[in-house]
């Protein structure tokens, strides 16, 4: 089988797996297929919304998908690193014994862990969690384990903020995209939801998503295929990165927000990393549209997701991030000349 036949075969797993998890959750197509985009660049994601629209759900589906080790952990202030590594219990014989934790119970096999309401747990567990983000391993017992397949997909609760503390940017930088999980609006969706029985049992609901669409282990060599074989004209290239540049200077390209003093709003644009995640991201858009090179449109498909939780805005202006960095990045993406 050739490398195109491949990608091609691959492609008709992953909208196989966009149509299964679409069954289970209803209303979140954009979602669904950002997350799945994210699965195939083998990044990382915060899910973000309010309670009960569904990210756990979501999750639950892809995870099942895709096969695999599956872990959650829940954030909360008194969580400790060593509560990802171990934990120590009582036997029959009331001996004490150490078992692993989370992260090391299914070793090199884990393939998805969840990391819930993730704004919860203290800046020890951020420390902890960059660390096996950007590097897939952690080290316990005098060694080194290593997670080659893991996606981290972390939610944070927005509703209630008390006794939270912010993910700090260098971890947020680690995301390859922050996916916001709204409430469906429209009627016979909700209408559905309501009253349908199907959607009140979520173990039942999960249960109809096929286990193991795809092999979890296939992944990363998928993915490197398709960064390699999808491709970006200079055009494209240069598109992107007005794109970016446009988040650290947007005066530059003409941009200014209602109400808002431009000179002091940005602290600090996409990164570097950010830029790659960028064009990443776009590439795997692009081979799911059925296309074997980027359009603008692909781009435009993961701007939001890819390139928002990455602008910094100074403390002054950090309450109204919600509403500055969507109008922000949508005027950045009407002013930046396409090609």
């Amino acid at each position: 089988m050739t490398e195109d036949q491949r990608l091609a075969d691959w492609q008709d797993r992953a909208l196989a797996i966009e149509a299964a998890v679409r069954t289970a959750i209803l209303g979140q197509d954009e979602a669904v297929r950002l997350l799945c985009i994210a699965t195939f660049t083998r990044g990382h994601v915060i899910l973000e919304g309010n309670v009960g629209v569904g990210k756990t759900t979501l999750l639950r589906a892809v995870a099942r998908a895709l096969g695999g080790g599956y872990e959650r952990i829940e954030g909360t202030v008194d969580l400790m690193p060593s509560d990802l590594i171990y934990h120590t219990y009582v036997d029959a014989d009331g001996k004490p014994k150490v078992a692993p934790g989370p992260l090391l119970k299914h070793g090199e096999a884990l393939a998805t862990f969840f990391f819930n309401e993730i704004n919860r747990a203290r800046p020890q567990m951020h420390s902890l969690m960059l660390r096996v983000m950007a590097e897939r391993s952690v080290s316990a017992f005098n060694r080194e384990y290593q997670f080659p397949h893991l996606q981290v997909i972390a939610d944070r609760n927005r509703v209630e903020i008390e006794e939270t503390f912010e993910v700090p940017a260098a971890a947020r930088d680690r995301f390859l995209m922050e996916i916001e999980i709204k409430s469906p609006t429209n009627p016979d969706l909700l209408r559905q939801l309501m009253v349908d029985t199907r959607f009140h049992d979520t173990e039942q609901l999960l249960n109809q998503v096929p286990a193991q669409i795809v092999d979890y282990r296939e992944l990363n060599r998928i993915s490197a295929t398709i960064q390699s074989h999808i491709l970006t004209s200079e055009a494209i290239q240069t598109y992107a990165l007005n794109l970016c540049r446009a988040t650290t200077d947007p005066r530059d390209f003409g941009i200014n927000l209602t109400d808002t003093d431009m000179t002091r709003l940005i602290q600090a644009g996409v990164s570097p990393r950010g830029m790659s995640y960028l064009l990443r991201a776009a590439r795997v858009a692009a081979w799911l549209n059925g296309r074997q090179s980027v359009l603008p449109e692909d781009i435009h498909e993961v701007f939001f997701a890819v390139v928002a939780h990455r602008v910094f805005f100074r403390p002054a202006f950090e309450l109204r991030r919600g509403e500055l960095a969507a109008e922000l990045t949508e005027q950045i993406l009407r002013s930046v000349a396409t090609p």
